[in-house]
């Protein structure tokens, strides 16, 4: 290691006079930096509770292209940013560079660490790269907000010898581990809201409704409300409430239930309209329970954005007692051992991560089917799994539903079988909906694609249910979900490097950007934001461009740590 990257590394180079970054002025790419480029602006000063951080890596991410295209109308936007712009860049690695004096027992230059950029302070978000300034600058203030929030410290260690590329992509992939670590509720919500909504069409009043757990001294809701529940169990809920001290309310209208949001709604033997109308209502990490047989006679309108960004889920059960629908099918979000896996829209940096991991897991799936509308994004997956799936016996296949011959060909054996699980990386509702259809018996869909709120999608709950099958959804990570991808990072078992499709320095950002746009890669852009100039460069490109640093590519294709640390020693001012 050359003394000027040991200087780096240790934190101890020269401080600039100024500081570069990249501002977002409003919506549209046109106002991503100033004329075109990044600004210079003088050096920030930190206080005595403050670190001064030097942002080593940035990784690009489709969340950024959101900020971009809604400008201050993002949701974690809440300032006139055309007076005071917002600094993108989430996906970050750091390093301490200074440390104000009453943090000095605590921190030291040389320090580095990851982000977990969702912070909170007193309930209010202030994420990193969104409200405080992100990685798409030199340097930074990490303030209270940050070491002190709602959460605890949202700066989380990393080892001296980690890269600096595979400490940036932990984000990213934190997100993905944490989409196979959801945990849902097996009962109702104790102190919650519970929601119960009799049949619309008349069934017997002698059918033995009943709450067999989670509706007694030990655990129950606070708040109760009944809207056409047979007069049988109203009276049985009614009486129970009274003795549990639970405020019950009759509710006549759908759209205006006096106590909300709801937390578990129950719905006996439900009709489309029932579970439409009823479902807006459900609290973040609601739960929707169809108790009894269910009158559906058309697929149902379901949110499934909210299942993806608010966590809904939707349980069933054909007995009588309410419990039941919650504990006897409880939801899994892990891949079955064993089992049958298909990644639709697998050819994207995201969906690259989710095969990644299902191909190295030990007690992975035995079938891997990857689908994507991207011929040459399916082949640089093969490319890069393929070979390690079969030999470890995994049975591989990837197809492209644009060739509808063949793809329908391929997929008729799993349209009749089913997948145990599948994993969706694609936005669309129609895609979505059809995937849907191929799930087996106790199957589960992860919708990990970043649906909006209010994408509404027909889903046959009716043959859903009559095969336990669920529907899941996940965004983001948390505090946890990074330490635990950090620590399989730092002990070899997943590489984050070989999610990494392009480098290049701070100039390079907005193109980066547009490449992101534009679907341009298949795996992720990294920015160093303190290396000298150098143009947006596919990691192919560099057997031209620097040959030293192509020799310690792993098989010409994938980033390594010392790909990295020649990579610095060329590009390092």
């Amino acid at each position: 290691m050359t003394d000027k990257l040991t200087a780096y590394r240790l934190g101890n180079t020269p401080l600039p006079q100024a500081n570069r970054l990249w501002p977002l002025y409003g919506a549209g790419l046109e106002n991503f930096g100033l004329d075109g480029t990044f600004i210079e602006v003088p050096m920030p000063t930190y206080g005595p509770d403050e670190l001064l951080v030097r942002h080593d890596a940035c990784g690009l991410c489709f969340s950024d292209i959101k900020v971009i295209n809604l400008g201050e109308k993002h949701p974690r936007i809440f300032r006139d940013i055309r007076k005071e712009p917002v600094v993108l860049g989430h996906e970050v690695c750091m390093t301490v560079v200074g440390v104000g004096e009453n943090l000095r027992d605590q921190y030291k230059v040389g320090d580095r660490f990851i982000i977990q950029a969702d912070i909170k302070v007193g309930g209010v978000g202030y994420a990193y790269g969104y409200m405080i300034q992100g990685g798409l600058s030199q340097y930074n203030i990490i303030d209270q907000r940050i070491l002190n929030g709602d959460d605890g410290n949202y700066l989380i260690p990393v080892r001296p010898t980690t890269g600096y590329v595979e400490s940036a992509l932990v984000e990213p992939w934190a997100c993905v581990i944490a989409a196979y670590r959801l945990r849902y509720r097996t009962g109702l919500k104790p102190g919650g809201t519970l929601w119960i909504v009799g049949p619309s069409a008349p069934v017997s009043d002698e059918l033995p409704y009943t709450i067999s757990a989670g509706f007694d001294e030990q655990s129950h809701p606070a708040r109760l409300m009944l809207t056409r529940v047979p007069p049988r169990f109203s009276t049985w809920l009614k009486q129970r409430a009274a003795q549990l001290g639970i405020t019950v309310a009759e509710v006549e209208d759908f759209y205006a239930p006096p106590f909300k949001p709801v937390d578990d709604l129950v719905l006996l033997h439900p009709s489309a309209e029932d579970i439409e109308i009823t479902s807006p209502h459900l609290a973040d990490f609601g739960v929707a329970a169809l108790v009894g047989e269910p009158h559906l006679t058309r697929p149902v309108s379901i949110d499934v954005g909210r299942i993806h960004y608010n966590r809904w889920v939707y349980v069933a059960s054909s007995s009588p007692d309410v419990a039941r629908a919650y504990s006897d099918v409880p939801v899994r979000s892990a891949l079955r051992k064993g089992g049958s896996a298909w990644f639709v829209g697998a050819g994207g940096p995201m969906g690259r991560m989710h095969v990644q991991r299902a191909v190295q897991l030990a007690d992975g799936p035995s079938t891997i089917v990857c689908s994507d509308i991207s011929d040459l994004r399916l082949r640089d997956l093969c490319d890069s799994y393929g070979a390690e799936a079969a030999a470890k016996g995994i049975r591989w296949i990837c197809v492209n539903p644009t060739n509808r011959e063949a793809y329908e060909s391929t997929m008729a054996e799993f349209l009749r079988d089913g997948f145990d699980d599948i994993i969706v990386l694609v936005p669309v509702p129609d895609v979505i909906a059809d995937a849907a259809h191929y799930l087996a018996p106790r199957g589960v869909m992860n919708v990990f694609a970043g649906v909006q709120r209010g994408t509404m999608v027909n889903l046959d709950l009716a043959e859903l249910f009559a095969r336990d099958a669920r529907v899941i959804g996940h965004s983001a990570s948390d505090i946890e979900d990074m330490q635990v991808m950090l620590m399989q990072v730092e002990a070899g078992e997943l590489d984050t490097n070989r999610s990494l499709a392009a480098v290049g320095s701070l100039e390079a950002a907005r193109d980066g950007m547009q490449a992101v746009i534009d679907t341009r890669f298949p795996g992720k852009i990294v920015i160093f934001p303190n290396i000298k100039p150098l143009p947006l460069t596919p990691l192919p490109e560099l057997k031209e461009k620097m040959p030293s640093v192509y020799a310690r590519l792993k098989d010409g294709r994938e980033w390594t740590r010392e790909a990295e640390e020649e990579f610095l020693r060329l590009m390092l001012p």
